[in-house]
């Protein structure tokens, strides 16, 4: 939220610099985020200052140049060459020292240099009004009237001052300050200064209705209150400067004159306005009513909705809806350049009934985010009053009519109790009576019953204060409850002036999980992104058509009731789909080298209707992984690059060797299940083509998904160290012919279980199938690496080895070993 300080001065004046302002509202709980500092031209006129010319003369070298010296109120006459044809001596001018960055009207900006000209010294320049951006006119250079001594700064004279914006994070239970009023109601309390509303005493109505607008009100719990007044003789155009200038402080583009005035008193007041044409409002009549399911509407965006009959509309006497109540206008009762009578709304809607419209239509605007979370119906009227005064100044309208006020049931303050000694205990100091109620006499919540302490009980610190009864006012709208209560005083208080005790200590400390999950993500998540993954979060939410099997449903899947797009209609069974979405994003803007990681939940319906839950961790690759350059060709990622990350992850939970079997995945077509106590943890391999071709994913994506809940599950936070062996290593290698069915996963199983103490390890370097081999055959050539941490090993040790493992590869693979 944007607030102009400028802006804000109008309504609490205060000689406090900005960035003052800035630290007391966000000690208060109004976060300024930043200040900008706004200037009504570019440059704002720095370097620029008042001047007389004291001589001038032809330039002995140019004939349309002159020959200038120039008093600027430092002491030093400074020569300036000026090629204005009205440069003259006694003429008081606009001088732009050296150093000076101008923004010209037209052009690029440019600084001014001590230079010569035609062999002439100049120490500056006398400006003409388009050069510093002031207008259009290059006649000449500007001649001022003005007793201002020289020196003067030229935006002193011109009365171009700076502004201050304060961008603040407003918290979504902070309704109170969402506009340049609320602030102001704010630093009243911090500065302990009066603030002022806009002065409407100068409006006036016909006390007798013409030809008025009627209101009825269908859903008064929808909608408490409903004001509206007829305006006259309006003419549509554009705005004034000041008008204009105030939007754009707060990055607001006018529109015209009366929009620009709803939108201007919106953001002053923070009561939301809406003009109506009132020629286009069918029988004279607004009703406030439910729409009617499934009727078209279309709004000021041009954009024709559907609506369903819990929105809330403002409609004529046909039914026919003008707007979406409190949320956006509709295209044809909306002003236009044509016309001449506007019927203007200031009305209360019930929070919950707008946010409803603005999710189900997916539009957010300035009004909805005001009304959803809760706006002061007490300030209708005013703002109606401010709105039409302003309407006469800037667009000549006249009042035709009474104020429309329909409040069948009025909104009042809310009760709280207040016990002072909960201040003290909450707060954790004591805080003097006197100070609360001078903070919530500040903040409007006025004392409306003062019960004193039961004299007859035995007197104790905590029952000799009395206990106070408040009025909070309706704009206050998350101030329901004593604790509530406090938190304004604490705010206003300061939370700095709460001192701090000499050893803090908490009665309960939470037990911290072992292993700490976040802990064990952020590790892990370090370790892909070390390998050159990138992170991704993407939406739960997804879309049914990706799990359609030839008409028939899928009762697994976990549909979303009440969705607004068809696109997310139900949760996702698989972290697959919305990853190749994201892939499909980049590839389509030439981003194809792609490693991508992801954690989060799948949602599943059991055979018995219940819902479960389940954390994954996928993985994918696609394109290359190797950037193209003289030194090396780019490669294409593989199987192998993928099974290598999902290794290094499993071995950061201890599960070094796991396991493998042929993937039986309904996505992946072919690949690998890796098990870690004959449990499967993690599925890989290649996207299926059919499932490329349904996300349109134009190249091959290989893909890994990890049982997430089982690795957290199963990590054991210990580490076994031990000493290097001292003893060398030693390979051997075997070229094991093989039925094409057998796997290396099953010959390493194999050497496992035959040699436990020696073997250290072993790894194919080489797979080979061909004619020469016979049919349905294929060679392994595998390293065996073996060691003794007691001793060197002996040839007869190695041998022995080497025979046994040949023995159970003939007896339990049938393998025929190559010599």
């Amino acid at each position: 939220m944007k607030i102009s300080f400028d802006w804000l001065r109008t309504l609490i004046p205060t000689d406090q610099p900005a960035v003052e302002i800035g630290k007391l509202l966000t000690g208060s709980g109004l976060e300024v985020e930043g200040i900008e500092e706004l200037e009504s031209i570019p440059g704002g006129l720095r370097g620029l200052v008042l001047g007389t010319v004291l001589t001038c003369e032809k330039h002995p070298d140019a004939d349309k140049l002159s020959l200038t010296t120039v008093d600027v109120g430092d002491g030093t006459a400074r020569q300036i060459v000026c090629g204005a044809a009205n440069v003259r001596a006694g003429l008081k001018v606009v001088v732009a020292l050296e150093g000076a960055q101008l923004y010209p009207a037209q052009g690029e900006p440019f600084k001014i240099k001590k230079s010569k000209i035609r062999g002439a010294a100049s120490e500056g320049m006398i400006c003409a009004e388009d050069e510093i951006g002031l207008g259009t006119s290059h006649a000449g250079i500007m001649e001022l009237d003005t007793a201002l001594p020289n020196g003067t700064p030229a935006a002193d004279y011109f009365g171009l001052g700076s502004d201050s914006v304060f961008e603040i994070g407003l918290t979504p239970n902070r309704a109170d300050a969402a506009s340049h009023y609320g602030v102001a109601r704010e630093l009243r309390a911090l500065l302990r200064q009066p603030c002022q509303l806009p002065d409407i005493s100068q409006f006036h109505a016909p006390a007798t209705a013409g030809r008025n607008i009627t209101v009825e009100i269908q859903d008064p719990e929808a909608n408490p209150r409903y004001a509206g007044l007829l305006l006259e003789n309006v003419l549509v155009g554009p705005s004034p400067e000041w008008l204009q200038r105030r939007l754009r402080s707060i990055g607001l583009s006018p529109i015209n004159n009366v929009v620009d005035v709803t939108n201007f008193v919106l953001h002053e007041l923070g009561q939301p306005l809406h003009a109506f044409d009132a020629d286009q409002i069918s029988g004279g009549k607004v009703i406030v009513k439910r729409a009617v399911e499934g009727e078209k509407f279309v709004t000021l965006d041009g954009t024709e909705r559907t609506l369903k009959g819990a929105d809330l509309v403002i409609a004529d006497v046909n039914g026919a809806p003008m707007a979406l109540a409190g949320v956006f206008g509709g295209q044809t009762s909306g002003v236009s350049a044509a016309t001449t009578r506007v019927f203007l709304e200031s009305a209360y809607f019930q929070p919950a009934a707008v946010r409803k419209t603005s999710q189900t239509h997916q539009l957010k605007t300035d009004a909805s985010f005001r009304f959803e979370r809760g706006t002061d119906p007490n300030m209708v009227l005013v703002a109606l009053k401010r709105a039409a005064l302003l309407l006469q100044e800037v667009a000549g309208a006249t009042v035709a009519a009474p104020i429309v006020d329909e409040y069948p049931t009025p909104i009042g303050p809310t009760a709280v109790r207040l016990r002072l000694p909960r201040v003290e205990r909450l707060v954790g100091q004591f805080i003097a009576p006197e100070r609360i109620r001078q903070i919530l006499t500040d903040l409007d919540i006025l004392i409306a019953e003062e019960i004193e302490p039961d004299q007859s009980q035995q007197p104790t610190t905590n029952n000799q204060q009395p206990t106070w009864i408040l009025s909070v006012p309706p704009h206050k709208v998350d101030v329901t409850r004593e604790a509530d209560v406090i938190e304004e005083i604490l705010r206003i208080y300061g939370y700095n002036h709460v001192a701090l005790r000499p050893h803090n200590a908490a009665s309960y400390l939470a037990k911290f999980p072992n292993p700490d999950p976040e802990v064990l993500r952020q590790n892990t998540a370090r370790l892909l992104s070390g390998q050159g993954f990138s992170e991704i979060i993407t939406n739960s939410l997804t879309n049914s058509l990706y799990f359609e099997k030839a008409g028939e449903k899928d009762e697994t899947l976990v549909p979303v009731l009440n969705y607004n797009s068809a696109d997310l209609n139900v949760m996702r069974p698989t972290m697959l789909h919305s990853g190749l979405e994201v892939i499909r994003y980049n590839v389509n803007r030439r981003q194809r080298d792609l490693k991508l990681y992801e954690f989060g939940k799948t949602y599943h319906r059991e055979a018995d209707g219940k819902y479960s839950e389940k954390n994954k961790l996928v993985l994918f690759l696609t394109g290359n992984t190797t950037v193209e350059t003289w030194q090396q060709k780019s490669d294409k990622a593989t199987f192998h690059q993928l099974a290598g990350a999902v290794q290094q992850v499993l071995a950061a939970f201890g599960f070094a060797q796991p396991a493998s079997q042929p993937v039986q995945h309904p996505y992946l077509a072919g690949g690998l299940t890796l098990l870690a106590q004959n449990q499967p943890v993690a599925q890989l391999g290649a996207v299926s083509a059919a499932v490329l071709k349904r996300l349109d994913v134009s190249q091959a994506v290989w893909y890994a998904e990890l049982d997430w809940d089982w690795l957290m599950k199963k990590y054991k936070n210990t580490l076994t160290a031990r000493e290097l062996s001292k003893f060398p290593e030693v390979r051997r290698d075997l070229s094991l012919v093989v039925d094409r069915a057998v796997t290396f996963d099953q010959l390493r199983q194999i050497a496992q279980r035959t040699e436990k103490k020696l073997l250290q390890g072993l790894n194919v370097f080489d797979v080979y199938e061909g004619e020469n081999l016979g049919e349905g055959k294929k060679s392994y050539s595998v390293s065996f690496s073996l060691q003794d941490p007691t001793q060197t090993l002996t040839e007869q040790a190695i041998d022995s080895v080497m025979q046994r493992l040949i023995d159970q590869f003939e007896k339990q693979a049938g393998a025929v070993i190559r010599r």
